[in-house]
């Protein structure tokens, strides 16, 4: 579209008005006069009036302003970040890819094979160790690493590279701390109670959940886990030998359910019906038991957001935030960050409705509306305001020839409205 600054370069006063996203309207040229309004459109393939004598069409599309939302991006989080030394420390992946076919961790915040650390084919479901292999790292089918007792060597980053099956790569890094451990300049404590925590406690449908064991005794034989507050077998979801190394499902057992050589428990991809309470019982070497349980609940997602735009006064804009979701909070965004308001600019109660008024041409940019509610949130489109010049309006005498592709609506002093642009 043709700058404001090209009228001042050819000595016409500057068209006025705003375009922006929403439904279609009409433009009219007539008599070599030109008022330019507010245009409202939408999505799709549209043919815009060229020429300042006679009518022509020609078709161009508006597809580029609505962006989709980019996936997930690979993410790290150490689960603790700080730990004491001989503690164990897991580096949890969120957001791979479905399509990876391979899992490398490296020392370090770069991908060097001298320091790499271990590498895992889910092809053939095996792991390589690198030189950085210490012995006391265990790289599991979903990437996710885990360091038994923890030394202050340990302390710094450390990058998980992820191979698609078309060879391309994605790159996430994480940091945990480790510190060293008081207990041995104090009287020892009394034996801290095994406990569940679990990360998040309130999670949103599709997404993973990890029941991290604490205070496990040093003597642990096995780690037996159950849905439900109690410890019944035909709710067992799996168990765990420390002997043997090996898990055994139960009969409660989903398939997307891992447990830890540490005891904790990570839920992939999780559902409604997955929240409840989770019991783990441990067994010591001398075949007593201690229980403790933990509970997290899944919430449904909210639905994808939409934004209307109309113009019920000339120079000025109300955008709505439509979602199907009752109970949501609403936040909007402006050019990807959260909208900086001014006096201009109103909210309603419920923050569903954004008002602009006068529309100025710093308010030109895309805007998104996000909901949220529990643990879940979505973002609408991409909606784009673009502001030709400000209001009020001026008329153009003899306004120079339209660029070959411009989208306006005039009208006529004295006229409704005439329809000259369709949808193509």
């Amino acid at each position: 579209m043709q700058p404001a600054s090209a009228c001042a370069r050819r000595g016409c006063i500057p068209w006025q008005g705003i375009l922006l996203a929403g439904k279609r309207d009409n433009a009219l040229k007539e008599g070599g006069r030109w008022e330019h309004r507010v245009l409202l459109v939408s999505p799709g393939d549209y043919t815009t009036l060229t020429g300042d004598t006679g009518l022509h069409w020609e078709p161009f599309s508006l597809l580029t302003f609505w962006n989709p939302q980019p996936t997930g991006q690979l993410t790290i989080e150490p689960v603790p970040v700080d730990a004491a030394e001989g503690t164990d420390v897991l580096l949890l992946v969120h957001n791979a890819s479905e399509n990876v076919v391979g899992y490398t961790w490296f020392k370090g915040n770069i991908t060097d094979s001298r320091h790499q650390i271990v590498s895992y084919s889910i092809l053939t479901q095996t792991a390589t160790p690198g030189t950085a292999f210490s012995g006391r790292e265990t790289i599991y089918p979903n990437g996710s690493l885990l360091f038994v007792n923890v030394t202050q060597e340990d302390t710094g980053s450390y990058t998980l590279q992820t191979t698609r099956n078309d060879f391309s790569n994605e790159v996430a890094t994480g940091e945990f701390r480790v510190h060293v451990s008081l207990l041995t300049f104090w009287n020892p404590q009394p034996t801290a109670q095994l406990t569940i925590e679990p990360m998040p406690v309130d999670a949103a449908e599709g997404t993973d959940v990890l029941l991290l064991a604490h205070n496990a005794s040093e003597n642990v034989l096995g780690y037996t886990w159950f849905k439900g507050d109690m410890t019944e077998r035909r709710h067992q979801i799996v168990s765990y030998s420390i002997l043997t190394q090996t898990a055994t499902p139960g009969t409660a057992f989903s398939g997307r359910e891992t447990i830890y050589p540490n005891g904790s428990l990570l839920f992939v991809n999780v559902t409604q019906e997955d929240t409840g309470f989770y019991t783990l019982q441990t067994t010591r070497n001398d075949f007593s038991n201690e229980v403790a349980t933990g509970e997290f609940r899944v919430h449904e997602l909210v639905t994808q957001p939409t934004i209307q735009a109309t113009n019920t006064t000339p120079g000025s804009v109300v955008m709505t935030c439509l979602s199907d979701d009752s109970g949501i909070s609403i936040m909007w965004i402006f050019n990807s960050r959260t909208l900086q308001f001014t006096e201009r600019m109103q909210l309603s109660q419920d923050h569903s409705t954004l008002s602009i008024d006068p529309v100025r041409q710093e308010d030109a940019g895309e805007y998104q509306c996000e909901v949220s509610k529990a643990a879940s949130s979505s973002r609408s489109d991409p909606f784009r305001l673009a502001v030709i010049c400000e209001w009020p309006p001026v008329i153009c005498e003899r306004p120079p020839v339209p660029p070959t592709h411009f989208l306006m609506y005039f009208t006529v002093k004295g006229h409704n409205g005439v329809q000259a642009m369709r949808k193509g």
